[in-house]
């Protein structure tokens, strides 16, 4: 497995493995379905702080995630993860999240975060096999207020940690 900077040439692959409308809500928050192809393209021309990748088996593309760089809060923010349906269930999604965290943690900020859906299980026992922790309760109120949900907030463990 290999972890590459996402190309434009793979977004209708990463659009198709949202192949329902709740899993277009999980990946995005919106509702609409399909998930339009060129969206995922145009996400990290959003913004310079944005760094996104796809994690190979071979040839091909078996995950989409990306990595949100916060210079004034000195965070990144694990984002817009998914894995190809088809290897769902399979451990992929934990080494795929392993591999964005070896970026994430070179980046070189003193804390590692996520956000999930709280209806997300799959997902949440996910990342916190992988280390991640529940961030205070406190802080996830504080962060999921100006929220369209309250989203359950994990925290890496960092040596330089917040």
């Amino acid at each position: 497995m290999e972890l590459k900077a996402f190309e434009d040439s793979h977004a209708a692959v990463v659009a198709s493995w949202a192949s329902t409308a709740q899993e277009v809500a999980l990946l995005s928050g919106r509702e609409e379905y399909p998930f339009p192809a060129d969206l995922v393209g145009s996400w990290r021309k959003v913004a310079d702080d944005i760094a996104s990748y796809l994690y190979f088996d071979g040839g091909a593309p078996v995950g989409y995630g990306e990595l949100w760089l916060d210079d004034e809060e000195d965070e990144v923010e694990l984002a817009r993860i998914i894995v190809a349906p088809d290897l769902r269930g399979q451990g992929i999604g934990a080494e795929f999240v392993r591999a964005l965290l070896q970026p994430a943690l070179a980046a070189g900020y003193s804390a590692v975060f996520l956000r999930v859906r709280p209806d997300n299980e799959r997902a949440i026992r996910t990342y916190l096999r992988v280390g991640f922790q529940p961030v205070d309760e406190r802080l996830a109120a504080e962060w999921n207020e100006p929220q369209p949900i309250n989203y359950a907030w994990l925290q890496y463990p960092t040596v330089n940690a917040k």
